[in-house]
């Protein structure tokens, strides 16, 4: 069996990661697999990436000039949204056409097009999706928030000023006809995606189920502590935090709620503040450094994942004040290395932390659970239990041979649909 798996970029992001993950995991379980993308950041052979020219960037330059324009001329918001009124035909490339199954990951920001996934889907090919967000049956957010149109019809989106000429109800109209009467799958990273995606008109009809991203488990692993904390240069003797994202000033990842949570240790917890430090990892780290009221190390971005695993290993504790999120790279990556994970009640998030077995699930928003949850998980009596259980929650549920079984099945319910 053949699979190609798209993706806008190899490396870069949560989805790309995740994609190239599970590429890797199927092509170890005996399914020959293939990564297409737009951009491409090594030289792996089995990555090949759409033909380079300038209609790329003009692609990404005219979808994001019509949403400015819908937007009352404002940038604020302009990246929550995409229409894909651009891209590039990937049926002509032969990777697609030898290929027997289509995987489409995250392929937005001008990668495809609505013209494009039409072209796709009308090949004859099975095609999935899995859904790192909402895109796929939304009009044109990823993430609603608290808007629930896409149930029904999408239109006078609440993330464009004016309401963008009903940009969104265009899209949705035109995904519905794109879905209709298709071989389609949607896959949800979290039960939580996956319920989402059931309440949307879009995918009435099609099969929708989750299954969690992969890992290697055998890069991301428990190591010893001390030897990780020297590659890092950080303390020996200090209790420490760790809070990573890809862009640390995003509000979504919620930075603000670790200031109140960390203010609320030195008020509520006076034993630990002196103990107590944060590493920060992620896009404009420098520029909070000032905001949290602890100690905190900056570490520089890092792209090698065993030296992502030897940081989840230096540290005792991976904080994820996430506002809003599908299922997290990064607890599976820190549950993984035994390091136990503190996020608040929000999408799959609590689908992964098991609250009090492996790690501490808080009340949404709650600045002042999150602190308790920071403090409880700290405990050195209960920390070690804490570690080895999140280990064997992440063997157990995110191993890469789970995931590609489980895809594997859906590959070839999808191809034999009638057996």
């Amino acid at each position: 069996m053949r699979v190609l798996i798209v993706n806008t970029a190899e490396r870069t992001g949560g989805a790309a990661i995740a994609a190239n993950r599970l590429m890797h995991a199927l092509n170890r379980n005996g399914v020959e697999a293939q990564m297409l993308v737009r951009d491409r950041k090594t030289e792996a052979p089995e990555v090949v990436s759409i033909p380079q020219s300038w209609r790329l960037k003009a692609n990404f330059l005219w979808e994001r000039g019509v949403i400015w324009l819908n937007n009352g001329l404002s940038k604020q918001g302009i990246f929550q949204v995409d229409i894909a009124n651009a891209g590039t035909d990937i049926t002509t490339l032969p990777a697609f056409q030898q290929a027997d199954v289509i995987h489409l990951h995250w392929v937005n920001q001008g990668f495809l097009s609505l013209k494009n996934l039409e072209r796709i889907c009308a090949s004859g090919k099975p095609v999935v999706m899995t859904l790192h967000d909402q895109w796929y049956f939304t009009g044109i957010c990823h993430y609603s928030s608290n808007c629930d149109k896409y149930r029904t019809q999408c239109e006078k989106c609440p993330m464009l000023k004016g309401h963008g000429s009903d940009l969104a109800r265009r899209v949705y109209n035109r995904k519905r006809a794109i879905y209709e009467g298709r071989n389609i799958t949607f896959v949800g990273c979290s039960r939580w995606m996956a319920d989402l995606a059931r309440k949307s008109s879009l995918t009435r009809g099609h099969t929708v189920t989750n299954i969690p991203n992969a890992i290697d488990t055998d890069v991301f692993k428990p190591m010893d502590k001390l030897e990780a904390r020297r590659r890092h240069n950080l303390p020996m003797d200090k209790k420490l935090l760790l809070f990573g994202a890809q862009r640390i000033t995003d509000k979504r990842k919620g930075f603000d709620f670790l200031v109140e949570a960390c203010e609320h240790i030195s008020m509520h917890h006076p034993t630990l503040p002196g103990q107590l430090e944060v590493v920060v990892l992620g896009g404009d780290a420098q520029s909070v450094k000032e905001l949290l009221p602890l100690p905190v190390h900056i570490v520089n971005y890092l792209s090698n994942e065993a030296d992502i695993a030897q940081l989840y290993n230096a540290v005792d504790l991976f904080v994820t004040p996430s506002l809003q999120d599908n299922l997290p790279n990064t607890i599976v990556e820190a549950m993984s290395c035994g390091t136990p994970c503190v996020g608040f009640d929000v999408g799959g998030i609590p689908e992964m932390i098991n609250h009090k077995q492996d790690g501490y699930v808080a009340d949404y928003c709650d600045s002042l659970d999150f602190a308790q949850g920071i403090a409880w998980c700290l405990n050195p009596e209960r920390h070690p239990a804490l570690s080895a259980a999140a280990r064997a929650a992440a063997l157990a549920t995110y191993s890469q041979s789970v995931a590609a079984t489980r895809y594997l099945s859906i590959y070839q319910s999808a191809l034999n649909p009638n057996s």
